[in-house]
C-alpha cells in the first residue's frame, strides 16, 4: 500500500534491551544415553592393554621397556578407553576427539611400524632387549600390542565412538609426539655409552649403524606415512554414520540440564 511508505520510521521505546538469540546445548534436548556394552568392551580392551604392558616390564629392564613408543602408546590407550568406558556407562559426553584420536593413531603406527619394518630383522626385535628369556610372555605380549590391541581400538573408535567430525588441520598436531619422541631416540642415543646395546631401540633409526643422513630419511618417510594415516582417519570420522542412538524428549520444552 502506498501510504504506508509514507510513514516515518517509529523510535525506540527507551528501557527494552535487545534480546540476544540464546544456544540451547543438544544434551539439554537429548536424554542421556547409558553404553554398558561399549563401556564393557572398552575396560577388557584397556585391561588387556594394561596387562600387556606389565608383562613386558616384568620380563624386561622396566625403562628400557618404557622408552618404547609402542609401550607408551598402550599406556596412553589404556588410560583414554578406561575413562572412556566410564562416561559411556554413566552417560557422561564422550572425551574430545583429539584425544580419543591421538590413542588410537599412535597405537595403529606403532602397530604398523612393527609389521612392516620390524618383522623379519637380523638380530630379532625384541621391547624388552633379550628375546627368548620368557617365550610365551614375551609373545603373547608382543601379539596383544602389536595386533589384537590396535585392532580392538580401531573397531570401537569406527563402530561405538560417536563422530565428532575434526579438522583435517588437527592432523599436523597430533604428529607433535612423534617428533618428540624421535628426538628423545636420537638424544638417548648420543646420550648412552657407545658400548650400550639397543642405544636406538630400533634399527631403522640406528644413527651409529646408518649414520645422521639416511636415519633422517627413514623419519621423515615415516613421519609422511603418519601424517596420511592421521588425514585417513579424519576423513572416515568424516564418513562414518553415528552409531549411537539418541533417545529425544517427548516434548521440546522439557528441557534437560547439560550432563557431564
Amino acid at each position: 500500500m502506498p501510504f504506508l511508505r509514507d510513514i516515518p520510521d517509529l523510535p525506540a521505546i527507551p528501557g527494552i534491551s535487545v534480546l540476544t538469540p540464546s544456544f540451547v546445548p543438544a544434551a539439554a534436548v537429548v536424554t542421556p544415553v547409558r553404553r554398558p556394552w561399549a563401556a564393557a568392551y572398552r575396560l577388557l580392551v584397556a585391561a588387556a592393554a594394561a596387562a600387556a604392558v606389565v608383562a613386558e616390564t616384568l620380563t624386561g629392564p622396566p625403562l628400557h621397556v618404557l622408552s618404547h613408543f609402542a609401550i607408551q602408546a598402550n599406556i596412553l590407550l589404556a588410560l583414554v578407553l578406561a575413562a572412556s568406558a566410564r562416561r559411556a556407562w554413566t552417560a557422561r559426553r564422550p572425551l574430545p576427539a583429539t584425544l580419543t584420536g591421538a590413542a588410537v593413531l599412535y597405537v595403529t603406527i606403532a602397530a604398523l611400524v612393527d609389521h612392516l619394518l620390524l618383522t623379519g630383522t637380523t638380530p630379532p626385535f625384541s621391547i624388552t632387549g633379550n628375546p627368548g628369556s620368557h617365550p610365551l610372555w614375551q609373545s603373547t605380549a608382543a601379539h596383544l600390542i602389536h595386533t589384537a590391541i590396535p585392532l580392538a581400538a580401531l573397531l570401537d573408535w569406527l563402530l561405538l565412538t560417536v563422530p565428532a567430525r575434526p579438522h583435517l588441520r588437527q592432523a599436523a598436531p597430533w604428529l607433535l609426539y612423534p617428533l618428540a619422541y624421535l628426538a628423545f631416540i636420537l638424544t638417548r642415543g648420543e646420550v648412552l655409552p657407545a658400548a650400550t646395546g639397543d642405544r636406538y631401540l630400533y634399527p631403522f633409526l640406528d644413527v651409529a649403524r646408518h649414520g645422521y643422513k639416511h636415519v633422517l630419511g627413514n623419519a621423515l618417510l615415516v613421519g609422511l606415512s603418519c601424517y596420511a594415516l592421521a588425514l585417513l582417519l579424519i576423513a572416515a570420522d568424516q564418513a562414518r554414520p553415528n552409531p549411537v542412538r539418541h533417545r529425544r524428549s517427548t516434548t521440546g520444552f522439557r528441557l534437560r540440564p547439560p550432563v557431564g
